[in-house]
């Protein structure tokens, strides 16, 4: 990790939009933060999230722009609305999804930084089979696991 002496600055409408796995907007990268972190917004249409997965490398930050979202962590549920925010350690099993009426819009921090270049990867490289997914994961110390079938009441 380099050091971080300056201020990275996410203006207002900036960032670097990526199309995989759903709409991202890509506000800070780990090479402006000198590694410490990374953020993006993850726009998400109602019933939608990703899969349970473990991250090896980073903790994640999330901080609830708009809408309702459900997150699972470690056995844990909890819901959160519009500037409700959780932490979720890595190496710990989690998932999140939106369980409101309408797309919803959450700001995601990881840390250390990297990960937030995942989904412009995966928009390039454009995998196509779940196997082709995994791999690119892996490279990101990202593992999807089986679906463990728990639903939002």
């Amino acid at each position: 990790m380099k050091t971080f002496t300056y201020a990275a600055v996410s203006p207002p409408g900036h960032g670097t939009p990526a199309a995989a796995f759903g709409k991202h907007v890509i506000r800070m990268m780990a090479s402006n933060t000198g590694g410490t972190l990374g953020m993006l917004e993850a726009i998400v249409p109602p019933g939608e999230g990703p899969p349970l997965h473990v991250h090896e490398r980073e903790d994640e930050f999330f901080r609830v722009l708009s809408g309702c979202f459900g997150f699972w962590c470690a056995g844990d549920y909890v819901e959160l609305a519009e500037g409700g925010c959780i932490a979720l350690p890595r190496g710990v099993p989690h998932r999140f999804r939106n369980i409101g009426e309408t797309e919803g819009c959450l700001m995601v921090v990881v840390t250390p930084g990297g990960f937030e270049n995942f989904f412009p990867i995966i928009e390039l490289c454009k995998p196509e089979t779940p196997e082709q997914i995994a791999s690119v994961a892996m490279d990101f110390g990202l593992t999807f696991l089986p679906d463990d079938d728990r639903k939002v009441a």
